[in-house]
């Protein structure tokens, strides 16, 4: 299903690697449950519509985490679900599908808008310079019979009952219900929350309002029945009648199908953690008799001038929209890691022409670099730093800082440096390595003729101290597409972005 990579990991990459657990609250040494072997699943979109940049910080989130147990030297085995079915408008067991008010909305069947978006999500993760190749992206109506044999462990275990729109979870049975986060009982029952942690009570609360057959306000539904008065556009046989899988039953149902009873590590926003992870934890481990995940991971909210980006609120921006104001996708990627994964982040087009700008005098500073090294380089403890600094919880901020001051330093050689920057783009993935068309350095000699012509002519009038005539030839490179920029060694040419 996975290739498994040659690749042997350096001395350099085996240094430790720390992951924040949100379970434990702890910084803990990362250790996989099969040695060279790296599990994880990311809790992926509802393909109704665009997935929007909010959403898109938890995929470069995830692919951090990736990027850097493979460059560890980890056979990395990476699962994003898509959510094709069962989840209900605003999260809870009432309402209708959002499938199917996305495929009556638009006129078109389940399959075609959920292929559209599945796609447009696919094609944005690429363009964040995601590799979706190693990845599966798993449909939940894939996985019925899964989710359905779940149900009926879970019926036999003793851990269900029945209500007159489904089955439900009985989270009085499972004593460390709300462990992840730590919501207690009382706030359970209260509906007192003041933290982000704690917004499962308010949302239960909501919940036991609509549907007074529940027995406790955080049970939550496994199996939804369909109607008697209509069908639905996505229903299924079981042995409780025709229905629908829950929405939070799809991600244990699918970990144990494809990764097995046990994963290293699952991630997910933290609007992830009071009820839909809570709920995969009781069900999974109701299941099993033992915990399933090793790391339990979160990443903290892009906002828009501190409002979360919804799709509700109507203030959702799309990968696709920076091509529009001629910035590259991966000044948002840069945007993303110059905050750490925990720290909430806000969102605004003035923040991100400035990280496209720093970006592109990062590959030019890169581009120039790499020419100096010819293909060489020569290992530092400069390299080591950044590696242990990005093995420090994914400390991108910090490496970023470091790698700029290595890159500027000029007691260092280009050689040393290229070794920085080697060590360092395998998990950043900022295409240092190979720099972007738009940023890519070209001496005189990769010119056209006519380019060359103007760019000697320049040359001599700002060796004479020609300056008028050298910035009208500069004028005239411009409007021919190409940006010069003077160096010691002499002018370095890219090309101007459209």
């Amino acid at each position: 299903m996975w290739p498994f990579s040659s690749k042997k990991p350096s001395a350099i990459a085996q240094t430790p690697i720390f992951f924040t657990n949100t379970l434990t609250k702890k910084k803990e040494a990362f250790h996989s449950q099969k040695p060279g072997i790296a599990t994880i699943y990311t809790c992926g979109p509802t393909v109704y519509s665009r997935i929007h940049i909010g959403n898109m910080r938890a995929y470069v989130f995830a692919d951090l985490i990736a990027r850097t147990l493979r460059a560890a030297g980890c056979h990395v085995r990476q699962v994003i679900n898509i959510t094709d079915v069962g989840h209900l408008v605003g999260d809870a067991d009432e309402g209708q599908d959002k499938i199917e008010m996305g495929a009556k909305a638009e006129g078109l069947s389940v399959e075609a808008l959920t292929g559209r978006y599945t796609k447009q999500f696919i094609d944005d993760l690429g363009l964040l310079n995601i590799d979706t190749t190693p990845i599966l992206f798993p449909r939940a109506t894939e996985y019925i019979a899964e989710q359905i044999k779940m149900v009926q462990e879970l019926e036999k275990k003793g851990f269900t009952y029945r209500t007159h729109d489904g089955i439900y979870f009985d989270t009085s049975r499972f004593p460390e219900y709300g462990k992840l986060g730590g919501i207690s009982e009382a706030e359970l029952k209260t509906g007192d929350a003041t933290t982000l942690e704690d917004r499962i009570t308010i949302a239960a609360g909501r919940r036991i309002a609509e549907n007074k057959d529940k027995r406790h306000p955080a049970d939550f539904a496994l199996w939804k029945f369909s109607s008697l008065n209509e069908r639905r556009l996505q229903e299924w046989p079981s042995l409780w009648g025709r229905g629908f899988p829950g929405w939070h039953l799809e991600c244990s149902a699918m970990i144990r199908a494809i990764l097995g009873n046990e994963i290293d590590v699952h991630t997910g926003g933290i609007d992830h953690i009071p009820i839909h992870h809570n709920n995969e934890i009781a069900q999974s481990e109701s299941v099993l008799g033992k915990p399933f995940v090793r790391y339990w991971m979160h990443g903290a909210f892009l906002t828009i001038e501190g409002v979360k980006i919804s799709k509700s609120l109507k203030n959702g921006l799309y990968v696709s929209d920076f091509s529009v104001r001629g910035i590259h996708p991966l000044a948002f990627r840069y945007f993303l890691l110059q905050a750490h994964y925990r720290s909430p982040l806000s969102f605004s087009w003035e923040a991100l022409e400035a990280s496209a700008e720093a970006l592109t005098r990062l590959w030019r500073l890169s581009a120039t670099i790499l020419l100096a090294s010819k293909g060489m380089s020569v290992p530092t403890e400069a390299q080591e730093r950044i590696i242990t600094l990005l093995h420090d919880d994914l400390g991108t901020p910090q490496a970023l800082a470091y790698l700029w001051e290595i890159l500027r330093d000029e007691d260092i050689t280009a050689k040393e440096k290229r070794a920085v920057i080697e060590a360092a783009e395998p998990i950043l993935g900022l295409s240092l390595l190979h720099i972007p068309e738009a940023a890519r350095l070209f001496t005189s000699s990769e010119l056209p003729d006519a380019i060359q012509s103007l760019v000697k002519d320049r040359e001599k009038a700002r060796v004479a101290g020609e300056f008028e005539k050298a910035d009208t030839l500069r004028e005239k490179l411009r409007n021919r597409g190409y940006h010069v920029e003077d160096r010691p060694e002499g002018p370095l040419l890219t090309i101007v972005p459209k």
